[in-house]
């Protein structure tokens, strides 16, 4: 969505900064050529490797099925999120778990009257103490 749009623009040009480090340019080069598409009502336009949605979530994310190529559609942001997954277009949930508790924000996991059975697929633990966890929806 549009915030979310917003917040990742700093990394279209953050790769010239000479104050970022390694790591920030390595995620740059990996960001800024992947392909976006921005759900909005109130932005005219957008950049970068950016194109504004046309249709409804559900279209958009058949037309990205339909066109060639591998790769996957990460859906970014906790509100589009939501309507994807009560719309039922998302095929595998990718987490990481944070060592932190914080109050607040928008729920990830949307409320709806359906159960999403989920098959553990991989995890991975960091040394940070992040856990990465990749599930299936068994339909």
């Amino acid at each position: 969505g549009r915030r979310l749009y917003e917040t990742m623009l700093y990394w279209e040009t953050a790769g010239q900064d000479p104050s970022l480090d390694d790591l920030g340019r390595a995620w740059a080069a990996v960001w800024n050529p992947l392909p976006k598409v921005v759900f909005s009502t109130t932005l005219s336009t957008v950049r970068g490797q950016a194109r504004q949605a046309t249709g409804g979530l559900a279209e958009e994310i058949e037309r990205l099925r339909a066109e060639s190529g591998e790769g996957h559609i990460a859906v970014g942001g906790a509100t589009l999120a939501a309507e994807a997954a009560a719309l039922g277009l998302i095929d595998e949930y990718r987490a990481r778990v944070f060592p932190v508790l914080l109050g607040g924000g928008i729920p990830f996991f949307p409320r709806h009257e359906r159960r999403v059975d989920l098959e553990l697929l991989e995890t991975r633990t960091f040394g940070s103490g992040v856990v990465y966890l990749r599930h299936r929806v068994v339909r």
